[in-house]
């Protein structure tokens, strides 16, 4: 039992201010499994990137922790190919200049502040892209239900 002081003082010692308490973006499978757990600080961006099942191309839809609530900026799609475009009154469509375009100004809350979504094989490798930093979720969760939150204490 001596063991265990020492152990709970070097814990709290190294725990960062956003284990300590703060948001973090967090991705679990519907069985538990975790996938993410990357602390945030407010107005932090980031996108959920996966390559298109069909075209192969990489789409962006990019995400904002804001006044509390998590939120669908903008999206980037390189083609209208199946399953993607845009839909009136959601955002505003400019082309990238590359023969694909941006849906800006999208500004859409996710009720709950939580996305549901099912991870695709490797192929379709969905991600997390944030801060320079890319986490696979198809390493971990791939043909599984996840869930895309915002953990706050």
């Amino acid at each position: 039992m001596a063991w265990r002081l020492p152990c709970v003082l070097i814990a709290l010692a190294c725990a960062s201010p956003a284990d300590a308490g703060g948001a973090a973006l967090e991705v679990r499978g519907a069985d538990g499994t975790l996938a993410v757990h990357r602390p945030i600080d407010e107005g932090v961006r980031w996108c959920l990137v996966w390559n298109h099942s069909v075209a192969g191309f990489a789409v962006h839809d990019c995400f904002a922790w804001s006044g509390g609530q998590l939120v669908l900026e903008h999206s980037h799609q390189p083609d209208f190919a199946a399953g993607l475009g845009h839909i009136p009154g959601r955002g505003v469509m400019h082309s990238d200049g590359a023969g694909g375009y941006r849906i800006e100004h999208i500004d859409q809350p996710i009720a709950g502040n939580a996305l549901r979504l099912r991870v695709g094989s490797a192929a379709v490798d969905h991600r997390i892209a944030i801060d320079g930093e890319v986490h696979s979720l198809s390493r971990t969760l791939a043909g599984r239900a996840a869930v895309m939150r915002i953990v706050e204490p």
